[in-house]
């Protein structure tokens, strides 16, 4: 019987995930149904117990603590890596009646909008690739981009309001964990220790074969150019990405506390 892993189409991921999509490295007997999907509906689908391990974005690991272990590997963490707040030329300004979007309410995005915006209008959410489209038609003043969002948006004629990951590194002095892989806790911990390795070796495949996965991303970024999608990869994996490490789980703490503080479920446990 597989085991189901889920991860986004964006190019961090599959970069890190190439070698376990295609094979490339020694799985250690586990076969795994990989799904690919947005990372809102990943992080909806492991809240609903649909997914045995999942990439899914911090905020929603912090409430999932009685149910699902951090990994230690496969992590979205950095500096300078955040969801920027955009707006259309000519918005108004960001009161009552502007029109906001999001990329889901349980995204690390959505987090730092409420906290750093907190009279602002409350954001309605779509899919992250909605946001800046629905700018460019005017049908929103505001969105909270994310993914290749920050290396576009110029080129879509839209303006920087706020670096959200900018105004955490200044109030926290850590860096910015944006998603995580998590594993559900009623696996076998030998089944749950066996995935993670796979990750640790996957990513360490990637740096040392970056060119032949290009193939991998570029199957589910299309639309992107390669320039746009090696700046996406070399932005958000990194060190932090093999193992989160001392700094990789500080970082973590501070941004559950920073959910508690909001009145949102918290909590972290490293394992697998």
């Amino acid at each position: 019987m597989p085991y189901t892993l889920g991860i986004s189409t964006c190019p961090n991921d599959t970069f890190m995930f190439h070698a376990i999509l295609e094979r490339r490295i020694d799985m250690r007997g586990l076969e795994l149904e990989v799904t690919l999907r947005d990372v809102q509906e990943l992080n909806e689908m492991v809240s609903a117990g649909q997914l045995d391990f999942a990439k899914v974005s911090c905020f929603a690991a912090a409430s999932l603590k009685a149910t699902h272990e951090v990994c230690p590997s496969g992590a979205a963490v950095g500096f300078g890596v955040g969801p920027l707040l955009l707006r259309r030329p000519g918005a108004p300004a960001l009161g009552a009646g502007a029109r906001v979007l999001c990329p889901g309410a349980l995204t690390t995005a959505g987090l730092l909008y409420r906290r750093f915006f907190p009279q602002a209008p409350k954001a309605r959410n779509v899919i992250f690739s909605e946001v800046m489209p629905a700018l460019k038609r005017g049908e929103a003043d505001y969105g909270v981009v994310i993914h290749e969002g920050r290396f576009t948006y110029r080129e879509e004629g839209l303006e920087l309001e706020a670096d959200l990951g900018s105004l955490w590194e200044g109030a926290v002095k850590a860096p910015l964990p944006l998603g995580c892989i998590v594993a559900a806790r009623r696996l076998p911990l030998e089944v749950r220790g066996a995935l993670s390795d796979c990750v640790r070796r996957s990513v360490e495949y990637a740096f040392a074969h970056r060119e032949e996965t290009l193939a991998s991303m570029r199957r589910y970024a299309q639309e992107l150019q390669d320039h746009v999608i090696w700046a996406h990869v070399d932005l958000y994996v990194n060190q932090w990405s093999l193992d989160l490490g001392e700094e990789g789980r500080r970082a973590l703490r501070a941004f559950f506390e920073s959910a508690a503080e909001s009145g949102d479920p918290h909590g972290l446990t490293t394992g697998c």
